[in-house]
């Protein structure tokens, strides 16, 4: 470890990742925000998915202001969130085979939605199966993973594949494998994760390509205002009235 505070190593090691992700993802994120804009613009609808800590990521794309009112949380009982107790649950559910499949079959996934899923590693049978099923389904599947898992770990899927594997576009976050960006000599684990931060940024630039493109269209992006600035409430009601039929966590 430099001498410089583990404070600042963990903020430039977390910038130097969002310059990578600027610069190698440009491509990735375009592509990803334009099938974003075409689903909205054909009457889909979108949804996120993320497990264990990678469902920090989705959430924070549902329902939130300057968001898309349309990002919806794919829900899988005690697998989205780490306050299913206990913890370790949730890790284990994420290799149980069916799984996905039951929660996707019934869910309101349809035919022409876009679904993001959201996986650090992209090795469980949970993310695997689910862009299976979910393609299998018509739905188109954005994979948002560190592709460096694939060749640094093995598969949990029977197939030996990986999420990156069974998408329509793929978003790399650039985590290394451990996700633990500092180490010290007195300290026995590497630490200080990062795939939040990237993560995170890397679906807002997604969101932030698809309601631009939309605009450029003509289309009005269906945008959710904060509801703690005048007038946000009435925006929000206009919208959610607006697009109900497409909204999912209002139920």
């Amino acid at each position: 470890m430099s001498d410089r505070a583990p404070a600042g190593q963990f903020l430039d090691a977390a910038i130097d990742l969002l310059r990578r992700v600027r610069d190698e993802e440009a491509d990735a994120i375009a592509a990803v925000g334009t099938l974003l804009a075409d689903t909205v613009e054909q009457g889909g609808r979108l949804f996120a998915f993320g497990a264990g800590h990678s469902s920090l990521a989705a959430q924070d794309l549902v329902y939130r202001a300057g968001g898309l009112a349309l990002m919806n949380l794919l829900a899988v009982p005690g697998a989205v969130g780490v306050d299913v107790m206990p913890a370790p649950l949730g890790s284990a559910l994420e290799r149980v085979d069916g799984l996905a499949a039951a929660v996707l079959d019934n869910s309101p996934l349809r035919a022409g939605d876009a679904l993001l899923i959201i996986s650090l590693s992209g090795r469980n049978a949970l993310p695997v199966e689910m862009a299976l099923h979910a393609r299998a389904l018509g739905v188109k599947v954005i994979g948002v993973t560190s592709v460096a898992y694939a060749s640094e770990t093995t598969s949990r899927h029977a197939s030996g594949t990986y999420l990156k594997d069974h998408c329509d576009l793929v978003l790399d976050s650039k985590i290394a494998v451990g996700d633990a960006e500092l180490t010290h000599d007195q300290v026995p684990a590497p630490f200080a994760p990062a795939s939040t931060v990237v993560t995170s940024a890397l679906l807002q630039a997604v969101m932030a390509t698809a309601a631009t493109t939309l605009a450029e269209r003509g289309v009005e992006p269906p945008l959710l205002r904060s509801g703690n600035v005048d007038g946000g409430h009435d925006w929000n009601a206009r919208v959610m009235e607006q697009y109900g039929d497409r909204i999912f966590y209002r139920h």
